[in-house]
C-alpha cells in the first residue's frame, strides 16, 4: 500500500483538494485499496477548521464530498508512516524539510513536478480561483496515478 499525504500551508483550500480528488480518481481507477491518502498542513493557522467553501462547491460539482475534514498539522513523526508528502509550492517544501529535519529518503515532492513542471499550485485563499488551483492539481494527480499505480486515467 501506498501511503501519500498532501500538503500546503492551512490544508483547507489545496491539500483537501489533492486528497478528495485523489481518493475519487483511485476509486473510479478500481486502486483505491493499493493506496492511503491523506492531508495535512505545514502550520497551527486553522487546525480543526473545516475545508474551505471554495474547494468543497468546486469538488461537490464532480459529486465528491468532504464531509468531517478538518485541518490537521503536518509533524515530524509522519515522515515514517508515509511514502511520499506532496506538497503544492516551493514554500511547503521547504517548510515540510524544516518540519521533518530533512528529507533523506527523498519522499518530499511538489504537486507539478508529476505534471512535468516545477510550478506552483496557485493558492485559492489569495487568488480565489478555485478553478486554477484544481485544474493544477488534477494535472498533478493523472500523473501521480500513472507514476504510482501505472493507470492513465481519462475520467
Amino acid at each position: 500500500m501506498t501511503k501519500i499525504m498532501f500538503i500546503c500551508h492551512g490544508n483547507i483550500c489545496r491539500s483537501p483538494m489533492a486528497e478528495f480528488l485523489f481518493k475519487d480518481m483511485t476509486k473510479k481507477s478500481g486502486v483505491d485499496d493499493k493506496y492511503l491518502i491523506e492531508s495535512a498542513a505545514t502550520s497551527y493557522e486553522e487546525i480543526g477548521n473545516p475545508v474551505h467553501y471554495g474547494t468543497k462547491r468546486k469538488l461537490a460539482e464532480l459529486g465528491i464530498s468532504v464531509k468531517g475534514k478538518q485541518a490537521r498539522k503536518l509533524m515530524k513523526n509522519d515522515y515514517d508512516k508515509y511514502d511520499l508528502f506532496i506538497g503544492m509550492d516551493s514554500a511547503n517544501i521547504r517548510n515540510m524539510i524544516r518540519i521533518f529535519g530533512g528529507d533523506p529518503q527523498h519522499k518530499v515532492k511538489k504537486m507539478l513536478e508529476y505534471a512535468g513542471s516545477g510550478a506552483d499550485v496557485a493558492d485559492p485563499w489569495y487568488t480565489g480561483d478555485f478553478e486554477a488551483a484544481f485544474n493544477d492539481i488534477y494535472a498533478g494527480l493523472k500523473g501521480l496515478l500513472r507514476s504510482t499505480a501505472g493507470v492513465e486515467y481519462d475520467g
